[in-house]
């Protein structure tokens, strides 16, 4: 007899730096909190072309990732299962979109300080943040 059939969901976070600044998305759920940019995953998509979808939907900004920070493996109720991809990423272009849509309320640059007074959908932001600065600033 087998393992049971779990099924897998993929989804991916970019941390985008730029000169002591990070990009952060205003949810248009989780009770409209600031977070970094990213989502789910399409089928047949890469988490590297995954964050570069996402980046650009959420913050209308283009990236280059360019490093793994981390990936993430729990498990949801009922068989399934989320590999979390966090992604280090460059902007290719500098302007956040400031018009909310069905992806985000808004996006903007933000330095550490700052993130620290927003309304953060979770604390985590900032460890993924500080990951990036241990390894590449």
């Amino acid at each position: 007899m087998g393992a049971p059939v779990q099924q897998a969901y993929f989804v991916v976070l970019s941390v985008v730096a730029d000169e002591g600044r990070y990009l952060m998305i205003r949810e248009t759920k989780h009770g409209q909190r600031w977070y970094l940019p990213g989502g789910g995953v399409e089928d047949g998509e890469s988490p590297r072309d995954g964050a570069k979808r996402e980046t650009l939907e959420e913050a209308g900004i283009e990236i280059e990732p360019f490093a793994f920070l981390d990936v993430q493996h729990y498990a949801r109720p009922g068989p399934s299962v989320v590999l979390r991809f966090i992604v280090a990423a460059r902007p290719r272009t500098m302007y956040p979109k400031r018009f909310a849509d069905e992806h985000s309320l808004e996006a903007r640059w933000f330095t550490r300080a700052e993130i620290t007074q927003l309304p953060l959908r979770d604390p985590e932001v900032l460890e993924h943040i500080d990951h990036y600065d241990r390894l590449f600033r």
